[in-house]
């Protein structure tokens, strides 16, 4: 990934909060067929490394888990907010009328080597942790124990966990750092204004201190 020195976020806690805030990650791996993709939720755990693990699971009809070499390193993105930001929203538009569209977005890339785990205890675990992180902020949280014994065990024979253990991380936080701080004024207003408020909040807390 390319990432100017204004982009990069090199703190390990910010990039871990992108991936627990968004676990939707896309994981790019190299079969026999070539590279293939999968859209996979990834819980990332603290397993007493530098950079922890992701777990997860995939459908055991899924062929992934079967034609990833684990001996070649395998990529997880994960992507936060991102919205496209308008010239017009620039304040030195009036001045120079020198801009022009951009877009922003923040992203982490994990990289490590995949583990498959065909284990049915494991599993179950892995499940119960990432569905009481997912469930917590709920009133009433369901659990993986509120469904029947047998059922669970049924689904469970239908899934194969995959564990990444994280070997390093890059993080790019493109959120207009490279801008003026009148232009992120303006942007960060512009994007409150098209319903993009978490892009603008990113603006505000980020941009100003890189510059």
């Amino acid at each position: 990934m390319y990432i100017p020195k204004h982009f990069d976020e090199p703190k390990f806690d910010v990039m871990q909060a992108l991936m627990r805030d968004y676990p939707l990650a896309t994981l790019v791996a190299l079969s026999a067929d070539g590279l293939t993709a999968n859209h996979i939720p990834l819980h990332w755990a603290d397993d007493g490394s530098d950079y922890g693990c992701l777990r997860g699971h995939v459908a055991r009809a899924n062929p992934m888990w079967r034609d990833t070499d684990p001996s070649r390193e395998v990529l997880a993105i994960f992507q936060a907010e991102n919205a496209y930001i308008s010239p017009s929203w620039y304040a030195t538009k009036q001045q120079t009328g020198k801009v022009v569209p951009t877009w922003n977005y923040a992203v982490v890339h994990a990289y490590g080597a995949l583990r498959v785990i065909d284990d049915a205890a494991w599993i179950r675990k892995q499940l119960e942790q990432m569905t009481a992180h997912h469930e917590a902020a709920f009133p009433q949280p369901w659990a993986v124990s509120d469904a029947p014994h047998d059922f669970t065990d049924q689904l469970i024979g239908q899934i194969v966990g995959i564990e990444l253990a994280v070997t390093r991380l890059r993080g790019k936080w493109k959120v207009s750092q490279n801008q003026p701080a009148e232009n992120q004024d303006s942007v960060a207003q512009g994007l409150n204004k098209s319903g993009k408020a978490q892009m603008a909040g990113l603006v505000t807390s980020k941009g100003k201190k890189l510059i």
